[in-house]
C-alpha cells in the first residue's frame, strides 16, 4: 500500500506562523547588549494561535499575547497567554456576531485608562491584567452595543480613545469615542453603501477620515476561508467627519479602487489632509492577481472636493505605525516590516523620512524575521526619532526568538540590546508598548 501523501499546510501553521502550545513564564531573561533605563513597562503583541492547532485562515485563530516586562536595565520576565474569550473555554463552534463575548481577540493588544485591551473587530475588547491574565470583556459599562475596531486610536493630545466598528448588517458602520477616563461619550451610525470589511481608519488633531473601500461580505462563501471578496463596482471612497460630529456631517471623496489594512498616520495641512497609507491596488479578487501593499499617499483637497494620490515607495511593506506622539499630527518619519519573501513577517524595518523623500533600513539578517516596529522615546527625545523600535524575532538558526531593541535614529547600527527568549513566539499580528506609570 502505498504512503499517503500529506497536504501541504498553509503558511499560518507553518514554519514560525505555525502556533505554540504552551502558556510559558520565564524570570530573568539573557540579554545581549544593554536595555536602555528609561523602559519601564511591558512590550506586548497579540496573534492568532489556533488552540485546536489547526484553522481556516490566518485570522481565524485564538488570540494568544506575549510580552516581555522591561524595568531598571533589565528584562523581568517573559510570559505568553490564551486570551480567554468563551471561544477557548471549551466552546469551538466558533465567533458568533450576535454574542459580542464569542471572540477570537487575536489582532492587537493596547493600553488606554488603566486597562489592557485585546481587541478583535467583531467583537468587545477582552480586559488583561498586567500579567496577562484575562479579566473578561469589557464593554464600557454596558454602552457599547457594537464591536470594536482592532485599531483605535488615541489621541495624544487629549487621551481620547477614538474607534469604530462595522456590520455585516446594518448599522454597517458605527463612529465610538471614549474620553480619558476610558468612559463612551459618543457614538454615531455612519451611513455607507453596504458591509464590506473596514479594517482601520485615520485620525487628525479635528477629523476621523473613513475608508468605504471595494472588499465586501459575500455570505455565499470564498475561496479565502473568509467570506469576503473583491468588487469591482463597490468603488472606493473617504469619509471626513468632525471628531465630535455625526453622519450628517460626514463629507465623501472618490479616490481610485484599492483596499487599505493599515495605514500609517494622518495629519491636517491647512485646508487639506495628508494620509500615508500601505495600499495595495486589488486584493481577495480570486484570481491569483492580488496586489502588495506599498506605502502611497492621499492628499485630501477639501476647498475642491478632489484627493490626489501619490505612490512613495513600491517596496512590499505593511505593519506601519509612528511614535505615539504624532498620531493624528503631522510626522516627518514613518516604520514599516518590509516583508522580503513575500509572507507577511520582517526581513527589513524600513523608516521613511517624508521630509526628505527617503528611507533607511535595518537588516534583520540572515534568516531572522520579524514583525511590527513598535516606536518607544527615548529619555528627554528632542527629535521625533529619538527612540526605540522594539519587535519579536524568530531566529531560525536556533528555532528561538528575541526581543529586539533598535536605535530608531540610527537604523543601521545593530540592536541596542536583543531580550533572548527560551522559546519560540509565532510571527503574529500587531501590539503595544504599555508603560508604567
Amino acid at each position: 500500500m502505498s504512503e499517503a501523501v500529506e497536504t501541504e499546510k498553509p503558511f499560518w501553521l507553518a514554519g514560525n506562523f505555525a502556533p505554540v502550545t504552551d502558556e510559558v513564564t520565564a524570570t530573568n531573561l539573557e540579554v545581549t547588549g544593554s536595555i536602555p533605563p528609561e523602559l519601564s513597562g511591558r512590550y506586548l503583541r497579540n496573534g492568532s494561535n489556533p488552540q485546536s492547532g489547526a484553522s481556516p485562515h490566518w485570522f481565524l485563530g485564538n488570540g494568544m499575547i506575549h510580552g516581555v516586562e522591561l524595568e531598571g536595565g533589565k528584562a523581568n520576565w517573559y510570559r505568553n497567554r490564551y486570551v480567554r474569550t468563551p471561544l477557548i473555554e471549551g466552546v469551538d463552534d466558533g465567533p458568533n456576531v450576535h454574542d459580542r463575548t464569542r471572540s477570537f481577540a487575536n489582532t492587537h493588544v493596547i493600553g488606554h485608562a488603566g486597562k489592557i485591551l485585546a481587541l478583535e473587530e467583531g467583537h468587545w475588547p477582552f480586559e488583561l491584567t498586567n500579567n496577562l491574565e484575562t479579566v473578561g470583556a469589557h464593554n464600557y459599562g454596558g454602552k457599547l452595543a457594537t464591536g470594536m475596531t482592532a485599531h483605535p486610536k488615541l489621541c495624544p493630545e487629549t487621551g481620547e480613545l477614538l474607534f469604530f466598528a462595522y456590520g455585516m448588517s446594518p448599522p454597517f458602520l458605527t463612529y465610538h469615542r471614549a474620553n480619558a477616563a476610558g468612559e463612551l461619550v459618543q457614538s454615531e451610525e455612519i451611513e455607507v453603501k453596504g458591509a464590506t470589511m473596514v479594517h482601520d481608519f485615520n485620525v487628525t488633531r479635528n477629523h476621523v477620515i473613513f475608508m468605504d473601500l471595494p472588499l465586501i461580505w459575500d455570505l455565499a462563501g470564498a475561496a479565502t476561508g473568509l467570506p469576503i471578496r473583491w468588487s469591482d463596482e463597490y468603488g472606493a471612497r473617504l469619509g471626513v467627519m468632525p471628531r465630535n460630529g455625526s453622519n450628517a456631517d460626514v463629507v465623501w471623496y472618490d479616490i481610485d479602487p484599492c483596499y487599505v489594512f493599515h495605514p500609517l498616520n494622518a495629519y491636517e495641512d491647512g485646508n487639506d489632509i495628508v494620509i500615508d497609507v500601505c495600499r495595495m491596488e486589488r486584493t481577495w479578487a480570486g484570481d491569483g492577481n492580488d496586489s502588495p501593499p506599498v506605502m502611497h499617499r492621499w492628499t485630501i483637497h477639501q476647498d475642491t472636493g478632489k484627493v490626489s494620490e501619490t505612490p512613495i515607495d513600491d517596496r512590499m511593506a505593511d505593519f506601519p505605525r509612528v511614535p505615539d506622539a504624532v498620531v493624528g499630527l503631522r510626522h516627518r518619519y514613518g516604520y514599516v516590516a518590509e516583508f522580503g519573501d513575500g509572507q507577511p513577517a520582517a526581513s527589513t524595518f524600513r523608516k521613511y523620512d517624508f521630509d526628505t523623500n527617503t528611507s533607511d533600513a535595518h537588516d534583520l539578517g540572515a534568516g531572522r524575521h520579524g514583525g511590527e516596529p513598535v516606536f518607544v522615546p527615548a529619555a528627554g527625545a528632542t527629535a521625533e526619532d529619538d527612540g526605540y523600535l522594539l519587535s519579536f524575532l524568530f531566529d531560525e538558526s536556533t528555532q528561538k526568538s528575541e526581543l529586539i531593541i533598535v536605535d530608531a535614529s540610527n537604523m543601521a547600527a545593530d540592536p541596542v540590546a536583543r531580550v533572548h527568549l527560551p522559546v519560540r513566539v509565532p510571527a503574529g499580528f500587531h501590539g503595544s508598548w504599555v508603560g508604567n506609570s
